[in-house]
């Protein structure tokens, strides 16, 4: 739980995959919890969140503080705020974890409603450090961990969300699995209306604030991420870098505008991101010394990242 992982107050869900009313998860357990006790709430778990976050500000705003918002919408159970609960106490819900859905030919609807109700909770934040004169000396952070399902087939639903031109959907590693929005907001010292396609992964988040509050202390050596304060704070770019994906049998790798892409054991896709981002043309056969190298970065990288876990 968070309270043991360094966070010196948590209020929300424990398991991620609660009923947004209820509040029962996918065994049909009790879960809602203030740091380690269960602690029942009524409500819509958005607007809970969204007023713990609320009072948070309010109650440190005389004192350096870092919030961590992490909302549960838009995941299952898809559930807007007009929808209807239906999780019960000690029901299992594993084999019907996505709520209560009337065409599962159409879920955006419901999908639709929960972002909805995110983007108000977000209004209310910031309209809270702006009444509480706090808004010049913050700096927001809003993202999302994965891309959206666009159908989900085990349950045989559709037209979930959307990733626009992105290719695949989450859980896979095409870019539509993992590309997702990056805003940073700090009035007089991030520029407004500017935009990066530096590459940026949540893991920079961590170091690049632990470099705003420390300084200069070359965390660099000490996480995966990186401190990308400069690309936000300094109108500069950082290091080239590679990165990687793995899910289950599935892998990718990219470094600048090239991403290879491994599903199975199919052959190697390339695709050149800066004219192709819905990586619809395969270029492995024309660059196969690309192909080659990426490869072995990646083997690489998999072998370092895995050899302590028998995977």
């Amino acid at each position: 739980m968070p309270a043991n992982q360094g966070f010196d107050d948590f209020v929300g869900l424990g398991y991620g995959d609660g009923d947004h009313f209820t509040h029962i998860d996918r065994l049909g357990n009790e879960d809602w919890w203030h740091n380690d006790i269960l602690k029942k709430e009524d409500g819509y778990s958005v607007d809970l969140i969204t007023d713990h976050s609320v009072d948070f500000i309010k109650n440190n705003r005389d004192m350096p503080f870092f919030l961590y918002v992490s909302h549960l919408a838009i995941h299952f159970p898809w559930q807007a705020p007009d929808d209807p609960p239906q999780r019960e106490l000690g029901k299992d819900y594993r084999s019907d974890k996505w709520g209560i859905i009337p065409d599962r030919d159409n879920v955006r609807p419901h999908v639709k409603g929960m972002i909805e109700a995110v983007d108000t909770g977000v209004g209310k934040i910031m309209a809270t450090l702006k009444e509480l004169d706090l808004e010049k000396n913050t700096l927001v952070i809003f993202t999302s961990d994965n891309g959206g399902y666009i159908e989900y087939k085990s349950g045989g639903f559709k037209n979930i969300s959307s990733n626009g031109s992105l290719r695949g959907q989450k859980g896979t590693v095409y870019e539509g699995g993992h590309r997702v929005p990056f805003i940073a907001y700090w009035p007089q010292k991030v520029p407004a209306g500017k935009v990066s396609n530096e590459t940026v992964m949540t893991m920079d988040i961590y170091p690049s604030i632990i470099e705003l509050i420390n300084g200069a202390t070359k965390v660099e050596k000490k996480f995966d991420g990186k401190n990308v304060l400069p690309i936000l704070l300094e109108n500069r770019d950082i290091p080239e870098r590679t990165v990687y994906w793995k899910i289950r049998d599935n892998k990718a790798v990219r470094k600048g505008v090239w991403k290879l892409v491994i599903i199975g054991q199919n052959e190697p896709q390339l695709y050149n991101l800066s004219i192709d981002i819905g990586e619809s043309v395969d270029l492995s056969g024309n660059n196969p010394s690309i192909v080659k190298k990426m490869t072995k970065q990646y083997n690489k990288w998999e072998k370092d990242v895995t050899a302590n876990y028998g995977i």
